[in-house]
C-alpha cells in the first residue's frame, strides 16, 4: 500500500469550495500489526484525525472566532508518544470505562477477578484495555467520512468473561459533529461500558487553563464517591453543592471546594439527541462544545492528575487543569451496585449506544 491513500466521496455539491475527504496514512506498527492514521475533512474544512491504535482521536482541528485553526483535543502526531502511555488521551475505553471496586464482580454467582491497576481498583479495562489494542479499521465510503473500527475481545481477556465482538463507528459531519456509535455482542454474560476519553481544551492551547471554561450539565444528581474514588451507592442531589452545573458555571469558581472534579453525573433523561446533556463554552476562542448521548451518566474530569509529565508536540507541558474530559457512560462500579442501571450484556442481546460531540462558534 502507498504511504497515503485518499478516498473520494460521491454526490458532493459543485457549489462548495471544500470537498469531503478521507486520507489513510501509515502511522507505525504495534504487535507486528500496521497502525494507520485517518484524517477526515468536512465541507467546512474542519478536520478530525483518528488512529486504529486504541481508537484514539489524535486531533480535532477547527477555527476559533478569529479564524485561527487549532486542535480542541490533546493529541500527538506520532505513535511513539502514545506507546509511552499518556493518560488515555483521546482513546476508546473498554470493556469497562471507569472503576470497578477491588477489580472484582459476580455474575450468576461466579466471581471474576480483573487487573487492579488503579490503587486497589480496576480502571478503564485493565492493563491492556481497548485503549491499547489494535483495531481493524475500514473507511466506509458513504456520504460522510465514517471510520468503522472492529475488535474481538476474547474470553478471559483482562479477566472478563465471554468473547465480545465490538464495533465503533466514528462519523464526522458537515455540522462539525463527531458522532461515536458503539455496538457489541457476547457469547457469555459480561459487563460492558464503553466511552471515549478525549481531553478537551477549547482554546486549543494548553497554556490556557480550562478553569475559565463554563460548563452546563443537565443533571440534578450525581454519585458521591469514597476516598478510593468508588461510588458509595448513593444518588445525591447537586443542589447547593459545588457539583451543581444545572446552569452554566465557570469550572474554576468552586473547584477548590472539592479538590477537583472526577465525578459521575446522573443525567436527566430527555430527548438527548435534540437537547444537549452538557455544554462547554470558552470565551477566549468563542468555541462551544455540546454533548448529546443516550447514556445514563457522564464523568466530568477536570484533569486533576495532569502534572506536566507529558508535553504537547510544541513542547508545552500539559499541567493540571489544562484539559478536561466529558465521558458519557454507565455509572462507575455498576457491576457491584444493583441499584445502578445494569451493565451486564447477555448472549443474544445487542449493546448499542451513541454519543455526539458538536463544535460551533458562540
Amino acid at each position: 500500500m502507498s504511504t497515503a491513500e485518499n478516498i473520494s466521496y460521491q454526490n458532493q455539491p459543485e457549489n462548495t469550495n471544500q470537498k469531503i475527504s478521507a486520507i489513510k496514512e501509515n502511522f507505525g506498527e504495534v504487535d507486528n500489526l500496521p497502525i494507520y492514521l485517518f484524517t477526515f475533512t468536512n465541507r467546512k474544512g474542519e478536520q478530525v484525525k483518528i488512529t486504529n491504535y486504541g481508537g484514539i482521536v489524535t486531533a480535532w482541528n477547527a477555527a476559533d472566532k478569529n479564524g485561527n485553526q487549532s486542535s480542541i483535543v490533546i493529541g500527538y502526531k506520532n505513535l511513539d508518544t502514545y506507546l509511552a502511555q499518556p493518560p488515555y488521551f483521546g482513546a476508546l475505553i473498554g470493556r469497562f470505562a471507569n472503576r470497578i471496586a477491588k477489580g472484582k464482580f459476580q455474575i450468576e454467582g461466579q466471581t471474576y477477578s480483573l487487573a487492579v491497576n488503579n490503587g486497589e481498583n480496576h480502571l478503564h479495562g485493565g492493563n491492556k484495555g481497548f485503549d491499547k489494542v489494535v483495531w481493524d479499521a475500514e473507511i466506509i465510503n458513504n456520504d460522510l467520512p465514517t471510520l468503522l473500527l472492529s475488535y474481538l475481545s476474547k474470553d478471559g481477556e483482562e479477566g472478563y468473561p465471554g468473547n465480545l465482538k465490538v464495533t465503533v463507528r466514528y462519523t464526522f459531519t458537515d455540522d462539525n459533529e463527531l458522532k461515536i456509535e458503539y455496538n457489541a455482542e457476547t457469547d457469555k454474560p459480561t459487563p460492558i461500558n464503553l466511552t471515549n476519553h478525549s481531553y478537551f481544551n477549547l482554546t486549543g492551547d494548553v497554556s490556557n487553563s480550562i478553569l475559565n471554561h463554563t460548563l452546563m450539565i443537565d443533571a440534578d444528581n450525581y454519585t458521591p464517591i469514597d476516598s478510593n474514588m468508588i461510588p458509595t451507592g448513593e444518588i445525591k442531589s447537586v443542589t447547593g453543592t459545588a457539583f451543581d452545573f444545572k446552569k452554566a458555571e465557570k469550572i474554576g469558581a468552586r473547584i477548590n471546594e472539592v479538590g477537583g472534579f472526577d465525578h459521575n453525573y446522573v443525567l436527566n433523561k430527555k430527548d438527548s439527541f435534540e437537547t444537549p446533556i452538557a455544554i462547554l463554552n470558552d470565551e477566549l476562542s468563542g468555541r462551544k462544545l455540546e454533548v448529546f448521548t443516550d447514556q445514563p451518566g457522564m464523568q466530568f474530569y477536570s484533569g486533576n492528575m495532569l502534572n506536566g509529565t507529558f508535553k504537547t508536540d510544541a513542547g508545552k507541558a500539559i499541567e493540571q487543569h489544562t484539559a478536561l474530559c466529558l465521558e458519557t457512560q454507565h455509572f462507575p462500579n455498576s457491576p457491584n451496585e444493583p441499584g445502578f442501571p445494569s451493565v451486564i450484556l447477555h448472549p443474544g442481546e445487542k449493546y448499542h449506544t451513541i454519543t455526539k460531540y458538536k463544535l460551533s462558534l458562540r
